[in-house]
């Protein structure tokens, strides 16, 4: 079940600012052009800017436009890489102790990662986070999977529960491989940046493209190839990462936001006007998305809406499990 903890009302104001673009084709600080048009003023990094550099560099030489590369770009959005090992700050853990209130109800599945809010840089991500307290990640990668959100707000008395919900034993063989290959340590950031990932699958009523993320299957091509080589990137080496806002990855060739606002994988779009307007996933954004090391990649997907998000409302959170064993 989603979010069985009742939270007190949110009184913290939320990171949310205006978006921040810096002139498209005009030198920035330190003669760097094209500079990636990162919302809500977080920090363009170095590391991010030759990412991007390298993004536009491979997608003008396999001739793509240079419009439809700028637009591209122009979506980046912060993000907060999470690993298990690194030089970072340690903001969070995989799995751990499981600390809760008194008064909250025993998750029914396994602890992900617990997030120290308060570690986490102002602004590492677009969403309005809690900038303190505990953001606790649950669930589960399998095929049957699902999840749940909880928060425990700073200066709240916890306890200590039990590690392992009662349908999760760790003396069971085919739970303790999964056990295995999700093994407890810190998480260290790296502040990083994100793009439009998945292809859309063409056609309703599955997933049209979505506002904002136009259906440049190439540009998603060369993201995913520059992303193999930075060399403390997602995919560097090693398992275990976690990642925080962004546009997530990939559930199943759908946008895990989109999947989110259309839990059914029906928009209800109808090019000819027939159906239910524009396609559209609201607010919802992608709050957390875990890759564990399981044989032929799985992957989990906290999302939410944005306002949800901002007023504490972790209950209505969703999480999408994909699995392909």
């Amino acid at each position: 079940m989603v979010g069985r903890f009742h939270l007190p009302p949110a009184d913290g104001k939320s990171r949310y600012r205006l978006q921040v673009r810096l002139s498209c084709g005009q030198p920035a600080s330190g003669g760097v052009e094209n500079v990636a048009r990162l919302t809500y003023g977080a920090p363009v990094l170095p590391r991010n800017v030759k990412i991007i550099d390298q993004v536009r560099a491979e997608a003008l030489r396999r001739g793509i436009p240079a419009a439809d590369v700028e637009r591209w770009l122009g979506l980046a959005r912060p993000s907060a890489l999470l690993r298990q090992g690194g030089d970072g700050p340690v903001v969070g853990a995989i799995r751990g102790p499981l600390m809760l209130p008194a008064d909250a109800e025993d998750p029914e599945y396994p602890l992900i990662a617990t997030i120290d809010c308060a570690a986490l840089p102002a602004d590492v991500t677009d969403l309005p986070l809690p900038t303190d307290g505990q953001l606790l990640l649950f669930g589960w990668p399998e095929e049957s999977g699902w999840g749940e959100v909880m928060y425990v707000p700073a200066g709240v008395a916890v306890e200590e529960r039990e590690q392992y919900p009662a349908d999760f034993p760790p003396d069971d063989e085919e739970f303790a491989e999964v056990y295995a290959e999700i093994p407890p340590g810190d998480l260290h950031l790296t502040v990083d940046i994100s793009l439009p990932y998945v292809k859309t699958i063409p056609g309703p009523p599955w997933s049209p493209p979505l506002p904002g993320d136009p259906p440049f299957e190439e540009m998603t091509e060369v993201w995913k190839d520059v992303l193999r080589k930075v060399p403390d990137g997602m995919f560097s080496g090693g398992w275990t990462p976690l990642l925080l806002g962004g546009y997530g990855t990939d559930c199943n060739g759908f946008n895990p936001a989109w999947l989110g606002a259309h839990p059914s994988g029906r928009s209800g779009y109808d090019k000819s006007g027939g159906g239910g307007g524009e396609p559209d996933h609201g607010d919802w954004v992608v709050l957390a998305e875990f890759h564990g090391g399981r044989q032929g990649g799985a992957s989990i997907h906290w999302v939410i809406q944005r306002a949800d998000l901002k007023e504490r409302r972790f209950d209505q959170a969703r999480v999408l499990v994909y699995w392909n064993p």
